[in-house]
């Protein structure tokens, strides 16, 4: 009798006690590798000279157990058109290292990114020859996670900020993405 009670009262438990995901138990994947792509959109002054540009990416994120603050490397390129010459592009390369804070939710997850690395800048066009530039710059922003069965899918949004010999070139990439 007792234990048939024992064995009713721990299959009730089962039962009634909810699923801890492994993501809850923070055990997440500690590395993750991800490639990303998009449109880049041209702000402040860059935004006179250039058109809406495209976006790749290709990050190494190392996932930290049972806090919510990962890391995250990425390698960027962006390039824009040119509104006054025809043929004329503006490419950004760019090497950060950014700090992820995800935030507490289920299912889809939200996340803030900011970091800070080195951007070079070049310019290409027809009949002209090529020059490139290296910066320091930051990069902040936000993005939703969405889990899928063997990788993760993601959409963000970062404004990058690159300081050029006294002035500053600025442009948010919009990104859609897969880590595995």
């Amino acid at each position: 009798m007792k234990r048939s009670l024992f064995l009713a009262i721990a299959a009730i438990a089962l039962v009634a006690v909810p699923s801890v995901s492994q993501a809850q138990l923070g055990l997440v994947k500690p590395f993750s590798l991800g490639v990303a792509g998009g449109g880049s959109l041209p702000m402040s002054d860059l935004s006179n000279d250039s058109n809406t540009g495209y976006n790749g990416t290709v990050a190494m994120a190392i996932n930290l157990p049972f806090i919510p603050v990962g890391l995250r490397v990425d390698g960027a390129y962006n390039s824009f058109g040119s509104k006054a010459i025809a043929d004329a592009k503006l490419h950004v390369m760019s090497a950060t290292g950014n700090v992820v804070f995800r935030l507490p939710s289920i299912g889809v997850s939200p996340y803030l990114i900011g970091g800070a690395g080195l951007y070079m800048s070049g310019v290409s066009a027809p009949g002209a020859t090529s020059s490139t530039e290296n910066h320091l710059g930051w990069n902040a922003g936000a993005g939703v996670s969405l889990p899928l069965t063997v990788f993760k899918a993601f959409v963000e949004a970062r404004y990058n900020r690159v300081s050029a010999n006294g002035a500053s070139m600025e442009f948010v990439p919009v990104t859609f993405g897969i880590m595995f």
